[in-house]
């Protein structure tokens, strides 16, 4: 799954006063070190989500991709189960201010990931992130009716011209990408809504409980779908390659949210695209699938497009008009 900007879940400021610190030099660390370890952790997310989209490429191969679905979250709940079950924080994390907002908002990561799995199964793996990467901008065009934040006409420019860089890279009706691609269209939109209920979350729960949530809906509403098409795995190397899906994906959200915990959310995001380089690099390495010019060029057209709603939302902090 391609990475967006998604903070971390935290109590609010008020409930959590900050540390002091004891010297210049500790300040130093905290505005300085702190940054970039937070860098370097957000590129080491974009690589294990490559990792991840990989895996369930190839696996799609020999397997259904409702069965690689369920044992991602079966496989992710096998490895957090510790935490949950051994520590103090972990057993209380099931008290949620707000349940039901956390039960769909886990469904909406099942959903987004089944459907980002189809696009890879279909589609190569630098066309599928490039759609995907459309996600922030869907994420403007929904935030003024579901947050109150209205795009003002520049960020709605920047909207519509990140939209046409996705046409550009599928060229429907000209020979461009297959149907298939509206998966990855798909999976980002309802990525989008999936970024906006961890928005709404953030203020009412904290990081433990809603990553306690987070793979519920897969692992519980999903077992049906994956038992219902399930086919044994063909030997212990595929085994090990589902089993491997929820770990990846699971240290990749851990990563992301120890990244955002150490560098503030506009120095992070223009790293996020990153992905870009790991998911061609993957695609040619693994599959042999040497990208499309036009490919190129949208991506690029849906990355500056990203790139300018971020820094107009920048300038908003600082009470400019958007």
């Amino acid at each position: 799954m391609a990475l967006m900007n998604n903070a971390p879940h935290e109590r609010p400021a008020s409930m959590k006063p900050p540390e002091q610190p004891s010297s210049s030099a500790s300040v130093i660390r905290k505005t300085e070190a702190a940054p970039v370890a937070g860098i370097l952790l957000l590129i080491g997310t974009t690589f294990l989500f490559t990792g991840l989209d990989t895996t369930a490429k190839y696996l799609s191969a020999e397997l259904p991709t409702s069965q690689i679905v369920w044992m991602r979250f079966v496989s992710h709940v096998v490895l957090i189960a510790p935490f949950f079950f051994l520590t103090e924080m972990g057993r209380g994390a099931w008290r949620s201010n707000r349940p039901g907002l956390q039960l769909l908002r886990s469904a909406l990561m099942v959903t987004t990931t089944f459907l980002n799995f189809l696009a890879v199964r279909y589609l190569q793996l630098a066309d599928a992130v490039a759609i995907f990467f459309v996600a922030p901008l869907i994420v403007a065009a929904l935030a003024g009716p579901l947050l109150n934040e209205w795009a003002g006409p520049r960020r709605w420019a920047a909207i519509i011209v990140g939209f046409l860089g996705v046409l550009v890279i599928t060229r429907p009706g000209v020979g461009g990408l297959e149907w298939t691609a509206l998966f990855a269209l798909a999976a980002a939109t309802v990525f989008a809504l999936y970024t906006i209920s961890t928005r709404i979350l953030a203020g009412h729960d904290s990081t433990v409980t809603t990553f306690f949530y987070t793979p519920l809906i897969g692992l519980i509403g999903f077992a049906p779908f994956g038992i219902a098409v399930w086919e044994t795995p063909p030997d212990l190397f595929h085994w090990l390659l589902l089993f491997m899906t929820g770990i990846v994906g699971g240290l990749g959200h851990l990563l992301m949210i120890l990244a955002y915990r150490r560098a503030p959310a506009p120095v992070l995001v223009p790293f996020m695209y990153i992905q870009l380089v790991w998911m061609t690099a993957s695609g040619i390495l693994v599959f042999g699938d040497f990208p499309s010019s036009w490919t190129f060029i949208g991506a690029a057209i849906v990355v500056a497009s990203g790139l300018y709603l971020w820094f107009r939302e920048q300038q908003t902090a600082r009470g400019e008009p958007s």
